[in-house]
């Protein structure tokens, strides 16, 4: 029997700081945390990233795709209306376009837990100007959290398909989708974790590793799946932050309903899938490259197919999920509006082909950024 706080949903943005005028990344990240939490009155959660010019949010605990979007949306416009109050903007793309990580906008935020990794990661800690975004699934059983990290692992790679959102970096067109998958796939503590027999297998790890000094606390586990330290819910990392928030939705929607066909597999007493951890990490590459353009490994099927095709092939899988609690019109149609018009990479791209500015790429995320550019509520029923 599920607890009244399984599925429900939350997600955790991360969003670059950028100047108004010249683009580049801007270190105001207090101020426009201060103005925007006095406006929210408390409600909904907001707080500093690794840099002092990122911030992030948080949204309450959400059980419609209703709520999560009116949420996301809420939280986007509250930041970015901080933002300009102090000649800033917020921009929600996996990397900056074109500011260097050398320069102070990219200064590490002055609290011990981030000079901490700063010190141990030493250039790994310096370079990471990067955005992501985080879906919180409720599971309250630790163990049943368990069951389910080890039966999402082979379908992770086509929700970073969907997400990807950071082409761009250092001036450069990176011939990546998604590069700051890349640059995060340099950290010891990223990846998708191998299965674990049980919460105790899984809580013996996180013992050895605190023991072993490998880090200082759970939540130093930056997998692209992990149980969460702080809440009853599955934590998922994979994506890059969304260009839009229909797009937020589109990927919350599909992994919240991944989860529960994970769960109701689980209860069923199926065995989970061991793809070679080897296939599983080229598939995230290859999602990471490619996005929606190219082909994607369909780990279950031990094949290489079009990354369409390889959605498709998700959603059919989570199809009853969707289908029993009426998300089926609305998770579907978001996704094949993101296959039609483009990813956030392709659409980064197209802003950049035309007067081959990144300013000009700068100005069409953050427009982007707090109106949805896909299908409108009015067209797509949440």
């Amino acid at each position: 029997m599920s607890n009244p706080e399984d599925f429900t949903l939350g997600v955790e943005e991360e969003f670059l700081l950028v100047d108004a005028d010249s683009r580049r990344l801007r270190p105001r990240a207090e101020e426009v945390l201060h103005d925007a939490g006095s406006e929210l009155g408390g409600k909904g959660q907001l707080d500093q990233e690794f840099k002092q010019s990122q911030v992030e949010h948080g949204t309450d605990v959400c059980h419609t795709l209703e709520e999560l979007s009116e949420e996301i949306t809420r939280l986007r416009r509250t930041l970015m209306a901080a933002a300009e109050r102090v000649g800033a903007r917020i921009a929600a793309s996996g990397t900056h376009p074109f500011s260097h990580w050398q320069e102070e906008g990219a200064q590490t935020t002055p609290k011990e837990a981030y000079l901490g990794l700063e010190r141990d990661y030493q250039r790994l800690a310096r370079e990471k100007i990067i955005c992501g975004c985080h879906v919180h699934v409720g599971i309250a059983d630790p163990d049943s959290a368990i069951q389910v990290l080890n039966r999402v692992r082979p379908w992770l790679p086509a929700v970073l398909a969907l997400s990807v959102n950071s082409p761009f970096w250092l001036g450069e067109d990176t011939g990546y989708a998604s590069f700051r998958t890349e640059i995060w796939r340099r950290w010891p503590t990223a990846g998708i974790p191998e299965p674990f027999e049980s919460r105790a297998d899984y809580d013996r790890l996180v013992g050895v590793m605190l023991e072993t000094q490998c880090i200082d606390d759970p939540a130093r586990l930056h997998w692209d799946v992990r149980p969460s330290q702080q809440y009853p819910t599955l934590e998922f990392r994979i994506a890059d932050v969304c260009l839009t928030v229909d797009e937020a939705v589109a990927v919350a929607g599909l992994v919240r309903a991944l989860v529960r066909t994970c769960h109701a597999e689980a209860l069923d007493g199926r065995p989970p899938a061991r793809p070679r951890a080897e296939l599983v990490r080229m598939a995230v590459w290859r999602a990471a490259r490619y996005g929606l353009e190219g082909n994607l490994i369909d780990v279950m099927g031990q094949r290489s197919v079009p990354a369409p095709e390889m959605l498709a092939i998700l959603l059919d899988y989570v199809r009853p999920a969707l289908d029993e609690h009426d998300e089926w019109g609305a998770v579907s149609e978001l996704v094949h509006q993101v296959v039609q018009d483009g990813t956030g990479a392709v659409r980064q791209q197209r802003a950049f082909a035309g007067a081959r500015r990144f300013e000009d790429v700068i100005d069409f995320v953050v427009g982007s950024t707090t109106c949805p550019s896909l299908a409108s509520a009015s067209k797509v029923r949440l």
